[in-house]
């Protein structure tokens, strides 16, 4: 694949505070797929790949026309309850069908599944119909083709069943499976290797002071990773010096075809991850107008882009799910996506102030919206109780309850 221009993320001259949707505009015209093809992958492994090229169908689905229910098959239409008609010895059945043609005037017994013999068209309904003395009485009329599938009404042949760019699922597995496919082309798996800094941070099972914090963004964004299907490359935590930030850095540029980082990207004396990326890379410190977060850094390093993502668990989960996810999505062959959103009474208080957008842990209980007790981007307690996100735009805004706003399941990322 082509690889990323350096300058890929850099904003326009005098351009310093960025509207989220003008943010996502500019991701999304900026990045492209930067990950292989593996081909001839069996069916069997493809669930939860992403597909790279157009699948088509090699035969038709039904490849016959067949019968939808158990009853008997004629001729058809009637437009009249017709006298008693012979039935033919025989019959046509799910995978054993009948050898020959029905004559004219004469039905069939039929079973579900079964192939619609040559002669007859139209099936009636076992509760529809009377078998006397091998003559079959019908209750009623119908119209020619009752009650049968035909010949490619679902598939036909040569239709685009799945396209690339497509995430398989177990129902995507069933289309093609009813068409004989076997072996597909799909990206390979996008790999994200996930970094974790600070003098302050230390990795679970660690023994801390009173001045220190366990990691809680590596295992967070490694399962979040794991989760959307990604390959997860664990880079580790790393202090807050230039020399093992810009090691960890170099390994996962060799080793990945992304990475995310938490922490380090604002412009303090510390902050050796935007650092190391504005000298030995191509930076972008973009301040969103999202709360939370608004630092994020995109960047290229070594070849490889990078998501620095701000050290809060909360404005890290919010920034990896509103930009690093669909970005990723783009990245590994798949497409750029929108999170889907509905609107939902409000129920909760909010005084909300212009200029930037806000997501809200929320999650619905009778049908409305509530909102955890704390904005705080580092009460982590909010992400394990949350379902999904209140999204508020930049506007200044009176939330009583009962006011629509607009909630976001954590399923529309892909979750």
């Amino acid at each position: 694949m082509k690889p990323l221009r350096n300058d890929c993320f850099a904003l326009p001259p005098g351009v310093n505070w960025t509207p989220v949707e003008e943010a996502l505009t500019r991701l999304r015209e900026r990045i492209h797929c930067v990950v292989g093809i593996e081909s001839n992958v069996p069916l069997a492994q493809a669930s939860g790949r992403i597909l790279a090229r157009d699948i088509t169908a090699p035969r038709a689905h039904p490849p016959s026309t067949n019968s939808a229910v158990d009853g008997y098959a004629f001729a058809g239409p009637l437009t009249e309850v017709p006298a008693a008609m012979p039935i033919v010895d025989g019959r046509s059945a799910a995978g054993v069908p009948y050898q020959g043609s029905v004559p004219p005037g004469h039905a069939i017994r039929i079973l579900t599944g079964a192939v619609v013999p040559e002669g007859v068209d139209t099936v009636v309904l076992d509760e529809d119909s009377e078998v006397v003395d091998g003559l079959l009485h019908l209750n009623g009329t119908l119209k020619a083709g009752a009650n049968t599938r035909l010949t490619g009404e679902d598939i036909q042949v040569d239709d685009v069943i799945v396209t690339a760019g497509t995430k398989i699922s177990a129902t995507h597995i069933s289309v093609m499976a009813s068409v004989g496919i076997t072996e597909l082309d799909l990206y390979k798996p996008l790999r994200v290797g996930v970094l974790s800094t600070g003098d302050e941070v230390k990795p679970v099972g660690s023994t801390v002071t009173d001045w220190q914090i366990y990691d809680a963004n590596r295992p967070m964004l490694t399962a979040l990773v794991a989760q959307l299907g990604y390959e997860v490359i664990d880079l580790g935590h790393v202090l807050d010096r230039a020399e093992d930030v810009e090691a960890a850095l170099t390994s996962g540029a060799e080793r990945c075809d992304l990475i995310l980082t938490s922490g380090g990207i604002s412009a303090g004396d510390e902050d050796h991850v935007s650092k190391t990326l504005k000298a030995q890379g191509e930076i972008s410190n973009w301040r969103i107008a999202i709360k939370p977060g608004r630092p994020l850094a995109l960047a290229m390093y070594k070849g490889t882009p990078v998501v620095g993502l701000p050290g809060n668990p909360v404005a890290a989960w919010v920034c990896t799910l509103r930009f690093a996810a669909p970005a990723m999505a783009l990245l590994a062959g798949g497409e750029w996506f929108e999170p889907l959103g509905f609107m939902v009474p409000a129920n909760f208080q909010k005084n909300k102030k212009p200029g930037r957008s806000e997501l809200l842990r929320a999650r619905i209980r009778d049908g409305k919206a509530e909102v955890f007790s704390s904005e705080g981007s580092g009460r982590v307690t909010g992400l394990a109780w949350s379902e999904g996100l209140v999204d508020l735009d930049e506007t200044a805004q009176q939330i009583e309850p009962g006011t629509p706003v607009k909630f976001i399941p954590y399923s529309s990322f892909g979750l």
